[in-house]
């Protein structure tokens, strides 16, 4: 199994990115996908959540300006980015929850989003 983001970089505050995740070699079935992020010092936290039957959950400060949604063939998910902060400063990790009578949690490595002007 592999997870590749991209579409991290340097924006000025109000500014946007959109992040990309291709997953590759998961066969069980999909519970979960999501974008965290982690900033050194402080805990991974969930930025976006999305469900197999399409709902979706945020953390509170990314209500309203960022939006996760997939692909048609559900192996890659996207994070759209408006209206950036400079706190948005982090490195952003994809995630796969996928499995049968057990979950696995899958990871990618990691992409740096940095706001500042």
């Amino acid at each position: 199994v592999q997870l590749v983001e991209s579409g991290g970089g340097l924006v000025q505050p109000g500014g946007s990115l959109r992040l990309t995740c291709v997953a590759s070699g998961i066969a069980s079935r999909i519970h979960h996908r999501g974008w965290y992020r982690e900033v050194p010092g402080q805990q991974r936290e969930l930025v976006a959540g999305l469900f197999p039957d399409g709902s979706t959950n945020y953390l509170e400060s990314a209500k309203g300006r960022f939006t996760i949604d997939s692909d048609s063939a559900k192996n890659t998910i996207f994070l759209q980015m408006n209206s950036l902060k400079a706190e948005d400063t982090a490195v952003y990790f994809c995630q796969f929850v996928a499995g049968e009578e057990i979950e696995y949690e899958y990871w990618g490595q990691g992409t740096q989003v940095t706001v500042s002007s």
